[in-house]
């Protein structure tokens, strides 16, 4: 049995070299990941109305935020949505991201293999 933590008596035992292998969905060299952070990105600027909803309440009996805006910029884990009406921006961990609503078409990622 390997213990978990370091002895000077523990050896390194050798992995087995696997060549890599390419799962459906993962990252290929060139392409990009339809996560919706990228998604956010392709589409930066373009007015759109975006949902969000907490568990806390923002105000008594509402735990629901729609921002009418553009996405300046998405992380792995925010958002950053300016309101076109008053310019107010807003940072928005991606956990509470419900769905967006674009007046246009959307970019997104080719679809070709």
């Amino acid at each position: 049995m390997m213990p978990y933590y370091w002895t000077p008596t523990t050896q390194q035992q050798q992995m087995p070299q696997v060549p890599p292998q390419v799962l459906p969905g993962a990252r290929q060299p060139g392409r990009e990941q339809s996560y919706i952070e990228n998604i956010f990105r392709l589409n930066r600027g373009k007015p759109g109305t975006f949902h969000f909803s907490f568990e806390h309440a923002i105000e008594p009996g509402k735990n629901t935020k729609v921002v009418r805006g553009v996405v300046e910029a998405a992380g792995r884990d925010h958002v950053i949505l300016r309101e076109l009406k008053s310019n107010h921006r807003f940072l928005f961990p991606m956990i509470y991201f419900d769905f967006a609503e674009y007046d246009e078409e959307m970019a997104y990622f080719d679809q070709t293999p």
